[in-house]
């Protein structure tokens, strides 16, 4: 480990001198490859050099100790031994952590796609609910919300939403959200004031830029129709819908929250190069199931992930059985302490791995 952390300090300095350099500035693309790879070492090089600041701390009390024969000079040092060895211990762990094999999607934006699962309305009502969860939680970050798509219900429920989460390692946090969530609750319908159990599935995909993803004209049926649903007077009296078809997957998109055919258009296509690119992951990771296996939130979309229980005010996760008693915060967007303990879990499992390789 110390090994390959002497090589990435080298490589830092060298990024950092490349970048001074006028040829490197004027070069666009090379620069911004070096800014995301600076970036990236930055961190790293920190907490070693702090590591080895702490290290030499030791060496250097131990020394004193040797040599020293006041005894109040010996418990000084004594003290600031047992602060960097506390230090040292902290700081290897947050390296191991920091070395950790990197998924290349992490700092894009995501998109995410919810859809009303087993519960008829109520599943409509709570997939709205979660979608107003993660509005909040995402604009607590400062990140931004796009809406793609939605298909509303009458009494403000959602039988599916897609949308668009624009911020600097989105896919690094919310990836571990997808997978099916569960609502126990009375419904405003049920008179007899029965719990009831309903469900939907959440869909975190990672953007797909145009590089990632080829997609031939061949392949795609584009259609054009007029917008339905509420939209105002202009959005329902032109052509202004778009449906893309994909022939190989049979995959179709439906695009009209823009008063624009163009703006719709881009809009879907985005989804469907998510959605293409998602596809690959999965053929990738189930070809990597042990490794699959030993990850935190990258399982079977159709794992049963969290629990959202009214009566009792509270949230399950079942994949760290982590219970929160804080139902209305969690609802009102506050998820964070949640995804904190699934990244710290997946950190630990993949440490783990890593030590039994």
């Amino acid at each position: 480990m110390f090994d390959r952390l002497e090589d990435l300090v080298l490589r830092y300095e060298e990024v950092m001198n490349l970048l001074s350099e006028p040829d490197v500035a004027n070069d666009n693309a090379r620069f911004r490859a070096l800014m995301k790879e600076q970036a990236e070492l930055a961190p790293i090089v920190e907490a070693y050099k702090q590591y080895s600041a702490h290290k030499q701390n030791i060496q250097d009390s131990l020394e004193l100790l040797e040599l020293e024969s006041d005894e109040e000079m010996k418990e000084l040092a004594k003290e600031e031994m047992k602060e960097s060895q506390a230090e040292v211990e902290r700081l290897e762990q947050e390296l191991k952590i920091l070395l950790l094999p990197k998924d290349p999607n992490d700092d894009k934006n995501v998109i995410v796609e919810i859809r009303a699962g087993a519960g008829g309305e109520e599943a409509a009502l709570f997939a709205a609910e979660i979608y107003r969860m993660y509005v909040h939680y995402v604009e607590s970050r400062g990140w931004k919300v796009e809406l793609l798509e939605a298909d509303e219900t009458g009494i403000g429920g959602m039988k599916n939403i897609e949308f668009m989460v624009k911020g600097t390692g989105a896919y690094s946090i919310l990836k571990y959200e997808s997978g099916v969530h569960r609502v126990q609750r009375v419904p405003e319908t049920e008179s007899q004031g029965r719990i009831q159990t309903s469900t939907c599935s959440v869909a975190v995909m990672p953007e797909a830029e145009e590089v990632d993803i080829q997609i031939d004209e061949k392949d795609i049926r584009i259609d054009v129709m007029r917008a339905s649903g509420n939209g105002g007077q202009c959005v329902n009296t032109t052509d202004s819908a778009v449906r893309l078809t994909h022939y190989p997957t049979g995959i179709v998109i439906y695009s009209q929250t823009e008063k624009s055919q163009l703006q719709n258009k881009e809009k879907a296509f985005a989804l469907l190069r998510a959605k293409l690119y998602d596809l690959e992951l999965q053929k990738q990771q189930d070809a990597e199931a042990a490794e699959r296996r030993s990850q935190i939130g990258t399982g079977d979309r159709a794992e049963k992930i969290r629990t959202y229980n009214f009566p009792q005010g509270r949230v399950t996760d079942h994949r760290i059985n982590l219970t929160l008693y804080k139902l209305d915060k969690i609802m009102n967007g506050d998820i964070q302490e949640i995804l904190d303990a699934l990244i710290a879990a997946d950190q630990a499992a993949k440490l783990a791995k890593m030590s039994q390789d």
